[in-house]
């Protein structure tokens, strides 16, 4: 790993080819993802406008490893990540990172370094892992219904438990 205050530049040209500022040498999107696994900062920049495009770049790499072998995300977990665009996006991808976070952190406290033996770790580990992460995601999702339930405080908020009968006929008598 390099020292944390030198961020490696990458130029991305318009004939999509990658150039390494550092290494003088053209790259794929397999060694970006290298770096990303070797934990080595950089950063993707087109070289004609100088715009930053790490964000595309990774997804790209993102999209690259879901079509070889096991994908990560399902589609239905796709479509779910997809309908949290808008009011809840700050608030999915705070968790989402936090998550990673959570399991960076326990790869590393592990001393699992080598992606091999975490791989051996985790298939040794799956049924307890599963039964955790249910664990999470059910409590995860009652706290969300919970939030949701404060709503129900709070008379004639529509749709809420707390709107009178007068409320509700007054709602469809307006047409009339």
């Amino acid at each position: 790993m390099s020292d944390q205050n030198h961020v490696r530049l990458i130029k991305k040209y318009a004939n999509r080819r990658l150039y390494d500022t550092q290494t003088s040498t053209h790259i794929t999107l397999h060694d970006i993802r290298q770096l990303v696994i070797d934990e080595e900062p950089f950063q993707v920049l087109d070289a004609k406008t100088g715009e930053d495009l790490t964000r595309s770049i990774l997804l790209q790499i993102i999209q690259e490893a879901e079509s070889d072998g096991e994908p990560i995300f399902s589609s239905d977990m796709l479509r779910g990540i997809i309908r949290f665009y808008g009011p809840f996006q700050g608030m999915l991808g705070n968790y989402l990172e936090k998550s990673i976070q959570a399991v960076v952190d326990i790869q590393a406290k592990t001393g699992q370094q080598s992606s091999q033996a975490w791989s051996d770790y985790m298939r040794s580990q799956l049924p307890v892992m599963q039964d955790l992460m249910g664990q999470y995601v059910e409590q995860s999702k009652q706290l969300y219904l919970n939030t949701q339930n404060l709503f129900g405080m709070f008379p004639g908020f529509p749709g809420t438990p707390g709107r009178s009968d007068k409320d509700k006929k007054d709602d469809g008598d307006d047409k009339a």
